[in-house]
């Protein structure tokens, strides 16, 4: 059988009905403390598994409080998405990786205003789920893909529940192919909803959050995205980067060993603080002590392979 042939599914479907000819529907609830203001740190409490212990409210409304921390009890995304998927088309699901960053973007708008009116860009945003949830607090959002069918289903995702966004986001969708050059030209074959705009590039320069999420899977991929990643991160402001991966193991005829390529692939572009003392400029990364994140998505079995990294493009 063909690569192109073979279906994948991710184990956040596990347990969903079998897949049918059209998408399928989930809900996903967020829930954390209802904060009273101040520093929501001192409002969070969690039990030994990592989890929130909420406090009994009967309103299900969210808040921004002064100084703009987000504070809420719960609430719902609704996302469609296909249950199995070829391998280029993997972003119809969603992923691990995908929920752990969400916990860590909920987190950090739970107890700090650092993502408040920011412009940012998702790379290889698949369903929308995080931007979703960025465009919460967030001026201007960009969710990027490749591929039509992937483009449409997000942009559905992003108007069936636009209800939940900041009234001042703008939510775009963007064809962004990281083998493409940047900034990408005006392709009128790209549909005009999905096409980029000099304003745009405007807002991408200006942008001081990029996020990614379950990119890591190809080799050749993650070359691609790591030389896009250059020429993004060197356009405009000082950007940094946070990425969600999961480690995935396959057993490996030249190491007689189960081995996982893709994340050796990944390390081999970023190098840690302590030891980066080059004149070029380079991926400086250090990862997020992921259990230190409260675990703001339920339903899900975050694993010992998902890291989190905070990754700068610096000299």
């Amino acid at each position: 059988m063909k690569d192109s042939e073979i279906h994948l599914m991710s184990e956040i479907h596990l347990g969903c009905p079998p897949a049918t000819n059209g998408p399928f529907v989930s809900r996903f609830t967020f829930s954390s403390p209802l904060g009273l203001g101040g520093s929501s740190n001192d409002h969070i409490s969690v039990d030994k598994d990592g989890d929130l212990l909420l406090p009994r409210r009967t309103s299900k409304s969210f808040h921004l409080m002064t100084p703009g921390f987000l504070f809420l009890d719960s609430f719902t995304v609704t996302i469609q998405h296909c249950i199995t998927s070829t391998l280029r088309d993997v972003g119809l699901q969603v992923w691990k990786a995908q929920l752990v960053l969400s916990d860590f973007v909920l987190h950090k708008m739970c107890t700090s205003s650092q993502l408040n009116s920011i412009v940012c860009l998702e790379l290889g945003s698949g369903t929308g789920l995080l931007g979703i949830l960025l465009a919460r607090v967030a001026k201007a959002v960009f969710l990027t893909d490749h591929g039509y069918e992937i483009l449409g289903n997000c942009l559905r995702n992003v108007e069936m529940n636009s209800s939940l966004f900041n009234p001042q986001a703008v939510v775009n969708v963007r064809e962004l192919n990281w083998m493409s050059e940047w900034p990408v030209d005006g392709d009128c074959r790209v549909p005009e909803k999905y096409r980029w705009s000099s304003q745009d590039f405007e807002q991408v320069k200006s942008a001081s959050f990029i996020f990614a999420a379950d990119v890591i899977y190809s080799d050749d991929l993650t070359v691609a995205l790591f030389s896009m990643l250059k020429r993004v991160m060197s356009f405009g402001c000082d950007k940094v980067l946070y990425l969600g991966l999961e480690k995935r193991y396959n057993f490996s005829l030249d190491d007689l060993n189960v081995v996982a390529n893709g994340y050796a692939c990944f390390r081999s572009y970023i190098k840690e603080d302590e030891l980066c003392e080059q004149e070029e400029k380079s991926f400086v990364g250090k990862r997020i002590d992921v259990t230190q994140i409260p675990q703001y998505t339920k339903g899900y079995d975050r694993g010992e392979d998902v890291e989190l990294w905070e990754i700068k493009y610096v000299a």
